[in-house]
């Protein structure tokens, strides 16, 4: 076996899944790369992780399900139970007679017989059809809270998923799914990091035991179009990582983690993997916390990448797909 690092772990308030780990590597990748991503996966696990994301969108289920059986066969792992596995139903599935299909088809994908965790990747529901976007405006179609969040519960009664729970969900969608649910949402997945701390939605999800996770904890994809990223440019992150020894990156997970907040990091080279664990053992002053706190607001990921700039809503409020906290 490989020498790993300890990574902690979190218990879900609901659901029989094993402890969350408090990093997770994620595999989100465009255009899709299956080989870059079982490699990244393998030598993921040989530096510690345990916790693997994925989602149907990404098409990344099926490399990841090569790599934990390889990282099995060759002693890497002693078995699947050592993981914890999360992957999320994309919106042109969000209608309650395809969600247990969709999940059936994610396990057939990654050679499992249960996920750890299964999200609903947006609160927006989309005509059925390929799983691709851009999508057309018109294609988005009411969502109907109750009957999907009624599916995603069978599926954890059915042992198919050990725990449920969302993503990309504001306060006022989780209040929907809350006032369905009988067994309510043990994670809601979020962009999250120092440069969109999410404030209000923490307090709310802290109030009502549902576990924050964060992505694009260093910054994550620049859909707008400038290049930049407000979490690796930081100056305020770069002075206290340099005056700690440490990496913006590092400095960034730590911060996340102290907020009892779950990251979902991304990264396929094999250092970075491992400099991504090493934010334990060490803490932040409460001057950098501070410091922190004040660095400006800008969120990156909105609902509106999921369309096509052509067209219009038909059968929706466009207020109903805003994913921004007020």
């Amino acid at each position: 076996m490989a020498s790993t690092t300890a990574v902690p772990e979190v218990a879900l308030r609901s659901g029989s899944a094993r402890p969350m780990p408090a990093v997770g590597m994620g595999t989100a990748s465009f255009p899709p790369a299956p080989g870059a991503t079982k490699d990244a996966v393998l030598a993921a696990i040989e530096v510690g992780y345990r916790h693997f994301d994925t989602a149907a969108m990404y098409r990344t289920e099926r490399p990841l399900g090569d790599a934990v059986a390889e990282a099995a066969r060759c002693g890497l792992l002693r078995s699947r139970e050592e993981l914890f596995v999360t992957s999320k139903l994309w919106c042109t599935q969000c209608h309650p007679d395809l969600v247990l299909p969709s999940l059936r088809e994610t396990l057939k994908n990654l050679q499992m017989e249960y996920l750890d965790l299964y999200l609903i990747h947006w609160p927006v529901a989309l005509k059925p059809g390929p799983l691709t976007f851009p999508k057309r405006k018109e294609d988005a179609v009411p969502f109907d809270f109750e009957g999907v969040w009624r599916a995603m519960e069978e599926c954890q009664r059915l042992g198919l998923a050990r725990a449920i729970g969302v993503s990309n969900f504001t306060t006022r969608h989780l209040d929907r799914v809350l006032a369905a649910a009988t067994i309510p949402p043990a994670v809601n997945q979020v962009e999250l990091n120092p440069a969109w701390q999410q404030r209000t939605l923490r307090a709310y999800c802290a109030d009502r035991g549902v576990h924050v996770a964060a992505y694009s904890p260093l910054g994550g994809q620049n859909w707008d179009g400038t290049g930049s990223n407000a979490v690796l440019e930081s100056e305020v992150l770069a002075g206290i990582a340099k005056a700690r020894g440490k990496s913006v990156a590092q400095v960034a997970l730590r911060w996340i983690y102290e907020q009892g907040v779950t990251s979902i990091v991304k990264s396929y080279n094999k250092e970075r993997l491992r400099q991504n664990l090493d934010i334990f053992g060490w803490e932040l002053t409460d001057e950098d916390r501070l410091k922190i706190s004040q660095i400006p607001q800008k969120k990156t990921v909105t609902a509106w990448g999921l369309f096509s700039q052509e067209g219009e809503f038909t059968s929706v409020d466009p207020a109903d797909l805003d994913i921004v906290e007020p």
